[in-house]
């Protein structure tokens, strides 16, 4: 059975990576790898025992419209279910639903203006 309500990623999406990126390896002693974004590199965050943990990515793309915060990716069991009960309830969606080779996200924005994604793993094969 798979497990969800997890925290499971947290990223942050700006105008400028580079600088941010160096921001966070200063302050928090993160050390980064560059993730080829065809012809640019986002970058995973990795703590001080080489987790990766984080991403700090550019405003580009399909990235443009998040807004520059750090967007935590919560685990669901159906994310078109989770969408669904978001809009319902008052929320927004402001990252319309993408598919990755792991899984299924989207970003919602909660009825106080909280913004988190909803995150739906692929299942192994």
């Amino acid at each position: 059975m798979r497990n969800f309500g997890n925290l499971e990623w947290i990223d942050l999406t700006v105008d400028e990576g580079e600088n941010i990126r160096e921001f966070y390896q200063g302050v928090i002693g993160w050390t980064s790898e560059g993730c080829d974004m065809g012809g640019y590199n986002d970058y995973n965050m990795k703590s001080s025992n080489g987790d990766t943990i984080s991403g700090i990515c550019h405003a580009r793309d399909a990235n443009a419209n998040i807004p520059p915060m750090w967007v935590p990716y919560f685990s669901v069991e159906n994310i078109e279910e989770s969408l669904t009960s978001a809009t319902e309830n008052g929320g927004t969606i402001i990252v319309e639903l993408c598919s990755t080779s792991e899984g299924k996200y989207a970003i919602i924005k909660d009825p106080a203006g909280a913004c988190c994604a909803l995150w739906e793993k692929t299942e192994p094969k």
